[in-house]
């Protein structure tokens, strides 16, 4: 009897893999929960459409104690998973959104841009510019009723710190009426192709993460593309960075951790007039927030995160 197993012709692990016929299997970031009250933290939430041409989406959230009239800031949240995988409705997002809300006492906008391969980049970075400018349109109730968008800010792990990024240079270029206050990039997801720190020494790390890029992105610039690399040839310089703070996460076993911590060190160093802090969790690899979110270490980050949106110094 003959085989109906499907033979895989790519493996980009630990996300997918492609079959031999064209189709595609994700491996991870495929579960969903619903919206609604989360009765440990007191957060209600709710998914809209944001275009319904494409299907965008976010789940957008709020604390249930918020009173008519009350004003609250307003976080545009991006989630991670190497523009691949996940989506605004995974648990472990939702429970972390769910958390953030509750610590910093805003409202939360978690878009659900379109993931590659079968939307190739731009089209996450297109949709998500595509959220900012849905959510600060007026047609959300949630949004008219509760944000205060003299407080509006970008967040994002991951690629979705990747996001935040570009959308600040973005919103600088089409001179965007909000001002984006702040960003916070929590393990943003930078990268290219000379090694730094310990991706010198870490190959196997290094070529994986080459490889996710190649995957979403092919081109004749690879891993020094300005998409990922913010220092490459065509990138725009960091002193046009359209936010007054800016904090940065690390985590000491991420393989990223060489990449935001030179970020940072880039953006303290150029003629960018804000104010940018950096926070290290010793003993923690990438997203952990995200695995482990009732750790001492995210409950910490998750109360620096709170503090930066609300001006309080740590």
């Amino acid at each position: 009897m003959e085989s109906t197993k499907k033979q895989v012709s790519l493996e980009v692990l630990p996300w997918l893999v492609v079959h031999s016929d064209g189709t595609l299997e994700r491996l991870a970031g495929t579960e969903v929960c619903p919206p609604g009250l989360d009765p440990e933290t007191g957060v209600l939430s709710k998914d809209i459409i944001i275009d319904p041409k494409t299907g965008l989406s976010a789940r957008i959230y709020r604390p249930d104690s918020i009173q008519p009239g009350q004003k609250l800031p307003v976080v545009l949240y991006f989630h991670g998973g190497a523009f691949l995988i996940a989506s605004a409705s995974l648990p472990n997002y939702h429970t972390s959104i769910n958390k953030l809300v509750a610590q910093a006492n805003i409202i939360a906008v978690s878009v659900n841009y379109r993931l590659a391969p079968e939307h190739p980049l731009p089209t996450a970075y297109e949709d998500s510019w595509n959220a900012l400018q849905g959510v600060q349109a007026g047609n959300e109730p949630w949004i008219n009723d509760y944000a205060d968008f003299n407080q509006f800010f970008l967040a994002g792990d991951s690629a979705g710190a990747n996001i935040s990024h570009h959308l600040a240079f973005r919103a600088k270029q089409s001179n965007h009426t909000v001002k984006i206050k702040g960003i916070g990039m929590i393990h943003p997801y930078f990268w290219g192709t000379q090694p730094v720190g310990s991706e010198v020494t870490d190959e196997a790390r290094k070529q994986m993460v080459d490889g996710w890029w190649r995957f979403v992105c092919p081109s004749d610039k690879g891993s020094d593309d300005p998409w990922i690399n913010p220092f490459a040839d065509g990138s725009p310089n960091l002193e046009g960075l359209e936010c007054e703070r800016v904090i940065i996460t690390v985590a000491e076993r991420d393989i990223l951790r060489e990449r935001g911590k030179m970020y940072y060190e880039k953006l303290v160093n150029s003629k960018w007039r804000g104010n940018a802090e950096i926070m290290e969790t010793k003993g923690k690899d990438h997203v952990f927030h995200i695995f482990e979110p009732d750790c001492d270490e995210a409950k910490e980050m998750v109360r620096r995160l709170a503090l930066f949106i609300n001006q309080v110094e740590a």
